[in-house]
């Protein structure tokens, strides 16, 4: 990053509240690599910058860790650590921070456990994996914010459990290929047990995997804060009302709630309901951005390797 756009990121970094996605990866020659990127609101659009390809620590450069309302990582024990390690220590420093944990690269794990590679193994774990990638398909992209993605994961592991209800009853419609395979060559009931508990295991690890998500209360005036009034907490009741009467902001809704909460008029005139809204809004829901960074990564250094041959 040159030195002028890193200042210009910077200075903006050390008046906005903006969340953080970072991760550790190990490049080909066993080189480590720590990415950083953030997503803060700038002129009424979230907006998504690379901040660091190094260790670099924010107090070098005047940023305050109390701007950070949400930060994005995987499940490595140097990310996750209980003692002393990173997100422990950002929690120390600012106690409301939420953790979102990636959402792209464990689920394969997942689904290798506990299965033998027969050719029914094979062909359930296709179909398995066209679920997954279905689902990571919809965890990917800028506009992503932690609202879609509760309905994309939520809705995911309830598909889960319809799938183990319907094996277990002997229907195959949802698993296309292990369904042929049951037509060409029947399948034993007890290795459709095993998908079944397979499928159960998975669900109960996605439900915890990412109950930080799934326990999300996402108030209904977020959504649409003109015709939502009822059960509204009393800390929120009187801006809403005076949200409500503002006829010049109902036309702004018309682009949807992204748009409309991310103006500066709203924050400036609604700052209790902002306070709520941006922490649905700002989060990285996921670590892609970085995933994305060390695929570039990598593949310029294959380049390079290649071009010295």
């Amino acid at each position: 990053m040159s030195a002028d756009v890193e200042n210009t990121l910077c200075n903006l970094l050390r008046t906005e509240e903006f969340s953080l996605q970072v991760d550790k990866s190990t490049l080909p020659h066993n080189e480590a690599l720590l990415l950083g990127y953030v997503r803060f609101i700038k002129e009424g659009k979230l907006v998504q910058e690379f901040l660091f390809g190094r260790e670099m620590l924010t107090d070098k450069k005047e940023i305050p860790l109390t701007n950070v309302v949400a930060v994005a990582t995987d499940g490595a024990p140097s990310m996750l650590g209980r003692h002393r390690e990173f997100l422990s220590y950002l929690k120390e420093r600012v106690p409301d921070l939420l953790a979102v944990h990636c959402f792209l690269k464990t689920e394969d794990t997942e689904l290798r456990d506990n299965l033998e590679k027969s050719r029914a193994d094979i062909a359930y774990m296709s179909d398995l994996y066209l679920k997954f990638n279905e689902m990571n398909l919809q965890l990917q992209g800028d506009q992503l914010n932690l609202i879609k993605t509760k309905t994309v994961v939520k809705a995911f592991i309830d598909k889960l459990a319809i799938f183990g209800q319907n094996l277990g009853r002997g229907e195959y419609g949802q698993f296309s290929n292990l369904n042929d395979f049951k037509k060409n060559g029947g399948l034993p009931d007890d290795v459709t047990r095993s998908f079944c508990d397979h499928l159960s295991m998975l669900h109960e690890d996605m439900c915890e995997r990412y109950r930080d998500i799934l326990s999300m209360t996402i108030p209904d005036w977020v959504l649409d804060p003109f015709t939502c009034l009822a059960e509204v907490e009393v800390a929120y009741q009187e801006e809403l009302i005076e949200m409500q009467a503002n006829e010049e902001l109902k036309p702004k809704m018309k682009g949807g709630y992204t748009s409309f909460w991310l103006q500066q008029e709203i924050r400036q005139l609604y700052p209790r309901l902002w306070n709520v809204a941006k922490k649905f809004l700002i989060p990285f829901p996921s670590s892609y951005l970085v995933e994305r960074g060390f695929s570039a990564v990598t593949d310029l250094l294959g380049k390079k390797e290649t071009a010295y041959r």
